[in-house]
């Protein structure tokens, strides 16, 4: 029997093409920006939301969005220019870790007839062949929507990521920009979360995007390969949790993701180790290469032959 005969198999492909798409557009620049602390920590901000939507009874759903997306804004907000600061994410990082606690408690006391535990442990772990037919259906739709945004807004977060200050000065809107990717992060985290879980989640956020950077050094071309690459190792990953009902769904999506990783960095020293010698300085990453020379022209006012962002 095809494993597209079972609707379940059917709807956690659905809903998993959406997340993974999505993940791998925020994951991108995620790893670019040095900020996958941030999605470390939005993913305890998921189980903190889950927990509270648990504890006072309503759609978990509402307190996943509600939570990351907030929590992502204020971490915006009290960093600089938007951008999300280390310092400032340990801290929000500790209370909300603090909080989870604390609605955990709540629900174990206050509603421990209401259910078994399971709605913490597919917080914690993901529950992604539970997806109902509207819930894939949200998911996908979700996932469409983040790398809507991410694609219109991806120029300009690009530019800023490069050189914020000289974007800035350029009259990109930098707050804005990133005040809106730390929002679609928020999305892609909540929406997440059913898929591979609160743990594991930062894993379906890097491990794509950091094989995708080690395979190329030109920024759409790893946009793009992030994304195939999320939407492979998902598909792969449940593939073989169908062949291996023993093995969790979420534990196969993240190790294919960090097998793919690391055959990219393999193949990546490989590929350095082959290289020869006098061709080093041509072998510079096309992404510095750019910003020097643009950062070149606008100090001396001579013409650029290289553009960072086309």
């Amino acid at each position: 029997m095809s494993m597209f005969s079972h609707p379940f198999m059917v709807y956690a492909l659905l809903g998993g093409t959406g997340i993974a798409a999505a993940c791998g557009a925020v994951g991108f620049f995620l790893v670019l920006r040095a900020q996958v602390f941030t999605g470390d920590a939005l993913s305890h901000v998921a189980f903190t939301g889950a927990l509270a939507a648990l504890a006072f009874g309503v759609d978990l759903r509402i307190g996943l969005f509600t939570a990351t997306i907030a929590v992502a804004l204020l971490i915006g907000a009290l960093g600089r220019r938007g951008r999300a600061d280390d310092v400032v994410i340990g801290n929000v990082f500790a209370w909300i870790l603090g909080l989870g606690v604390f609605f955990l408690t709540l629900y174990t006391t206050d509603r421990s007839g209401a259910g078994n535990g399971s709605g913490t442990v597919n917080v914690l772990f993901g529950s992604i062949l539970g997806l109902s037919s509207s819930q894939a259906r949200t998911a996908l739709g979700v996932g469409v929507g983040v790398l809507t945004v991410m694609l219109l807004i991806a120029r300009p977060l690009l530019f800023a990521t490069v050189d914020e200050a000289v974007a800035a000065a350029r009259g990109v809107p930098v707050r804005t920009v990133g005040f809106a990717f730390l929002a679609m992060v928020g999305a892609a985290t909540a929406e997440a979360t059913q898929a591979v879980g609160a743990l594991l989640l930062l894993g379906l956020l890097a491990a794509p995007a950091g094989a995708a950077l080690a395979l190329t050094d030109r920024p759409w071309r790893g946009f793009v390969l992030a994304v195939g690459l999320a939407i492979g190792e998902m598909w792969t990953g449940l593939v073989a949790a169908y062949l291996v009902p023993r093995m969790p769904p979420s534990f196969s999506i993240t190790a294919v993701g960090t097998a793919a990783y690391a055959m990219a960095l393999m193949y990546r020293r490989l590929r350095a180790r082959h290289a020869a010698p006098d061709s080093s300085a041509a072998a510079l990453p096309a992404l510095r290469r750019s910003t020097e020379s643009v950062g070149l022209a606008r100090v001396t006012g001579a013409p650029s032959d290289a553009t960072p962002l086309a």
